[in-house]
């Protein structure tokens, strides 16, 4: 032990403390001498055996004490490298690019290395890549990682060791950066399966409701159809009851279901064959039975939960019903959806939903009118069908749109500079926000996404809300709507408007523009009555017939100039079909105002290939893609395009894709198509 190893801190104080108050004691004897120099020569004799004494030991133990405690050092070192090595933790040490420096006997049996194994840790945990390793901005990483079927929590902390490097005098290294990486695994194998068994056993709500209970019955002979009842109750009883659930019928049409969240799993993986079974129930009925499925999980209460399956149940039937909604607190699940939703012959619902517009209309000052982006003339027919509603009662009304295409111009320039209408009448978004007020109700017309309206901001600005629209419904809805009126079933919203202008009272009396308006969006979203067509369509154009629309002014509307129908020609014969039965094209947007309608027109035309089950045309158009899906009856194109993030109906769907180019979005495409056969969902 040489002198350059010497005390500090308290341990310096505690042994100068005696050497230091033998100071104060020569002092204190001294005035002793002073005063009674008997008693000061016993005081002096006293203190120097005391400073003897304390000097000899001083010495004696300092260099004692130092050399006991670095050998303390030196095994409690050796003492804290043993227990690392034999700690129940696996621990390893890696460089800073992640590769193994050393690791203790536990790490070393759950990964089955020997102790000179030094490559990357990445040949061991796959997942843990070069990228995943900690930085200096993030010094400490978690994940989880999945080794011979067990699972592990993987934490990892980076340690700076540029202050041992430069510390060093065995190596130089100027502006060394490097660092050690200190990595934990922590079983959490039995942690996670009782975390699953749990979430397995959780409550599962639902509902379960017959779309066409009413009309079946209808077409079934009197005495059959307590049979009929008793097949459906049969069949949804001896699903549930299979996956080890409770059915309870609440009404003559309605089920409550509960079951379990592991057995959801299974109705899910089945893809709910419940809803095909159903349909297989024929005693002599000429209409097929269909149901809707809504399911709420991973609420945080039983009520929650409950509220889940009845937003779930509403989302079902919105969406046309015969499929199943499954909703949980961040998203909802699709299944079914095959079939076209049957039409409801009896008018009650659209009565119903008249008279609380004509209340709401009523009850506010001003209206209001507003369709989707880039508006077509269903959405603009519709609009002015609600204008006339609005005037009918005596309240002023605006139609909010913002820019006009060259499909609806010849349609707007009928009401623009027409001494009929205020010069109001059509305002953009801007004048909207700045003259809206306190009292305002909304109508929103073909749509019930609030991010693709007109205006987004008034659905916020006005507190009366009136949805109409004839589209599925997806996830994304008007959330604050007062009233919402939404048939999948409709061609269009203007053959709903129609009926409700019929119901609305007061003897209102339709101009031949409105008339001509509401038409236009019959035709077009019926393709001429070819698609998508009832019975209740053919009435609503009966009745506008009959308040003056002519159907040779409409035709003309319709008509286009040589490079559009150049245009969708090009893209018909450029058709790639795709697996046999979907054809895939293109539509050139160049010197084309509207090319997004001629990509329509064109995936239309495409379904009179004969062996094409679903149509889709790609436009490039305001740097963004948009995908125009079209089918007849064999597949869901709705389907296809919601999970692109777009929606619509069974046989008329479309998407908007961003920053991809056209051949990215084919591939896209292609790979969802592969993907939906995969799961047998096409």
């Amino acid at each position: 032990m040489n002198d350059s190893v010497k005390m500090k801190g308290y341990l310096l104080l505690a042994f100068k403390t005696p050497v230091l108050m033998s100071i104060l004691l020569v002092a204190a004897d001294i005035l002793i001498l002073f005063i009674h120099w008997p008693s000061g020569i016993i005081m002096t004799v006293a203190l120097v055996i005391y400073l003897t004494v304390i000097l000899i030991r001083y010495f004696q133990s300092k260099k004692k004490l130092l050399h006991e405690l670095v050998s303390f050092a030196a095994e409690y070192g050796q003492i804290q490298k043993q227990l690392l090595k034999e700690l129940d933790v696996p621990y390893a040490v890696l460089d800073d690019s992640g590769h193994l420096i050393w690791m203790n006997d536990r790490f070393r049996e759950v990964t089955h290395k020997e102790k000179n194994y030094h490559k990357s840790i990445t040949t061991i945990f796959a997942s843990i890549t070069k990228d995943a390793l900690p930085t200096d901005e993030s010094p400490q990483s978690d994940q989880s990682v999945e080794f011979e079927d067990s699972t592990y929590s993987v934490i990892m902390k980076r340690v700076s060791i540029e202050d041992l490097i430069n510390d060093t005098e065995v190596i130089e290294a100027t502006d060394y950066r490097g660092a050690l990486i200190a990595m934990y695994l922590f079983n959490e194998t039995a942690t996670r399966l009782a975390i699953k068994e749990v979430d397995d056993q959780s409550l599962v709500v639902g509902y379960i409701y017959i779309d066409n209970y009413d009309e079946a019955l209808d077409s079934v002979e009197d005495v059959r159809r307590s049979l009929l009842v008793a097949l459906i109750d049969r069949k949804v009883n001896k699903y549930i009851a299979a996956c080890d659930g409770l059915c309870i019928k609440t009404e003559k049409d309605k089920y409550q279901i509960i079951l379990r969240k592991k057995s959801l799993r299974d109705l899910q993986e089945d893809h709910f064959s419940l809803l095909s079974d159903v349909k297989t129930v024929n005693i002599g009925n000429e209409m097929a039975v269909t149901i809707s499925i809504g399911i709420g999980v991973d609420a945080l209460s039983y009520a929650q939960c409950n509220e889940f399956a009845r937003n779930a149940i509403d989302m079902a039937l919105g969406r046309g019903g015969d499929q199943a909604v499954v909703k949980t607190p961040d998203n909802m699940f699709y299944y079914g959806g095959k079939t076209q939703q049957v039409e409801k012959n009896t008018r009650v619902k659209a009565r119903v939903k008249t008279e609380a517009l004509k209340e709401i209309i009523s009850a506010r000052d001003t209206v209001y009118i507003m369709g989707h982006r880039l508006g077509d003339a269903d959405s603009f027919g519709a609009a002015m069908g609600i204008y006339r509603i609005a005037r009918s009662l005596e309240r002023p009304a605006h139609v909010v749109i913002n820019e006009t295409t060259a499909a609806l111009g010849p349609l707007l320039a009928r009401f623009r500079n027409n001494p009929e209408y205020p010069d109001d009448l059509l305002i953009n978004s801007q004048q909207a926000i700045e003259s809206v007020g306190d009292d305002a109700a909304l109508v929103v017309v073909d749509v019930s996404r609030p991010g693709i309206t007109e205006c987004p901001d008034l659905l916020r600005m006005c507190k009366s809300i009136v949805v109409l629209d004839h589209h599925r419904q997806g996830s994304e809805v008007i959330q604050n709507a007062t009233l919402s009126y939404i048939e999948a079933y409709a061609s269009s919203a203007c053959e709903m408007v129609s009926e409700i202008l019929q119901y609305i009272g007061g003897n209102i009396k339709i101009r031949p523009e409105e008339a001509d308006a509401l038409y236009s969006g019959i035709v077009l979203d019926t393709n001429n009555f070819v698609s998508k067509t009832g019975v209740r369509t053919f009435e609503a154009a009966a009745f506008l017939r009959r308040s003056g629309a002519d159907v040779t002014r409409v035709r003309k509307l319709f008509r286009e100039d040589v490079d559009e129908y150049k245009a969708r020609a090009d893209a018909v014969s450029q058709a790639e079909i795709y697996k046999g039965a979907y054809a895939i094209s293109t539509c050139q947007s160049h010197d084309l105002q509207n090319p997004t309608v001629i990509g329509a027109q064109a995936a239309n035309e495409l379904l009179n290939i004969r062996g094409v089950k679903g149509s889709f045309v790609l436009t490039e158009f305001r740097n963004q893609i948009f995908i125009s899906a079209r089918s007849i009856d064999e597949v869901n194109v709705q389907v296809i395009m919601e999970r692109l993030g777009g929606g619509g109906h069974m046989n008329v769907a479309g998407c908007q894709m961003e920053d991809v180019s056209i051949a990215e979005a084919i591939g896209v495409l292609k790979q969802t198509i592969d993907a939906l056969i995969e799961e047998g969902e096409l």
